[in-house]
């Protein structure tokens, strides 16, 4: 029974301590050339082989290293396995003050003043009042509902959009195509949280712009599959959206002289929104590990139909 990790050197040795001192029944190994791929039943990386189903026939848990599934998602499994999200708290809190940074960035303006700075000019711009600003998030899974209720206590409007109905305190949740528009319809500053499906990819293009208020803001946390890039140039460039927050672009990096990297109403940063931390994760993994060998149910199981 063998858990083969395939990571960068601090992680591999935070989670063999772990394993070592948590779970020391299951054999431990992070070099694929030294264990028989037949042994392997759980399996956790980034980067999957594209012949995966029979290099380890034997498979139970696949394991993802961040919160993104969708390099995998479509790949042919071994018979018994099953893909696991990584649920822990580093990198959930992580993608919080991401969030929530941008979002106050957003709300006073800052891409504005920055761009006032860089030419030299001294001009005191209109502002909101924080329970006059509505903040519409798209996902309320893990990372929207943190996200949500570590806004809250800065009195803003928040509202939250999912596939399915969900009931938060303090957010007005929608749900379905229907509850989609309504939200957007209500949203000054928008953050982008959701899983990338094929339902979700391409959502942030410019029908959906369109239906957001005039100067409204977008916050892109998700993945770079859901942004039309052009469409939210074209958006801010028309003055309809006001800013926006990018921690996420296809390519990744940009093109050298892409639009992106120097526009005045753009904050651009290079995919650090979250990161998961080794201990926290260790820990998760082992205690989903050891509840699969218990017959118990894996937390961030995920649903091959949905994508997520």
């Amino acid at each position: 029974m063998t858990f083969l990790i395939l990571s960068y050197p601090e992680r591999v040795e935070t989670f063999r301590r772990i394993f070592a001192r948590d779970l020391p029944e299951v054999r431990f190994v992070s070099d694929a050339a030294e264990v028989d791929p037949a042994e392997v039943r759980f399996l956790m990386t980034w980067t999957f082989p594209v012949d995966l189903a029979t290099r380890y026939p034997n498979l139970e848990l696949i394991f993802s290293t961040g919160a993104g599934i969708d390099q995998v998602v479509k790949a042919e499994l071994p018979p018994r396995a099953r893909l696991v999200r990584m649920v822990e708290q580093g990198l959930t809190t992580m993608v919080r003050d991401y969030v929530v940074m941008a979002v106050l960035a957003l709300h006073r303006d800052l891409p504005a003043y920055l761009d006032q700075q860089r030419r030299q000019v001294w001009k005191e711009r209109s502002f909101v009042w924080p329970d006059e600003r509505r903040v519409g998030i798209l996902g309320l899974g893990e990372l929207g509902r943190t996200t949500a209720e570590a806004l809250r206590p800065f009195g803003f409007q928040i509202a939250g959009w999912s596939r399915n109905p969900k009931t938060l305190e303090g957010v007005t949740c929608h749900h379905g195509a229907d509850g989609l528009q309504t939200m957007l319809a209500e949203s000054d500053i928008l953050v982008c949280l959701l899983p990338l499906t094929d339902e979700t990819r391409g959502i942030l293009n410019a029908d959906l712009f369109a239906r957001l208020p005039t100067g409204a803001a977008l916050v892109q946390a998700g993945r770079g599959g859901h942004l039309d890039q052009e469409a939210l140039l074209d958006a801010l460039d028309a003055g309809h959206l006001s800013g926006a927050f990018l921690d996420v672009t296809t390519p990744e990096p940009l093109p050298e002289g892409h639009r992106l990297w120097s526009h005045p109403r753009v904050v651009l940063t290079p995919h650090i929104a979250g990161h998961t931390r080794s201990e926290t994760a260790a820990a998760a993994t082992v205690e989903n590990v050891r509840r699969r060998l218990e017959g118990q149910p894996v937390n961030g199981l995920v649903d091959p139909q949905r994508g997520y």
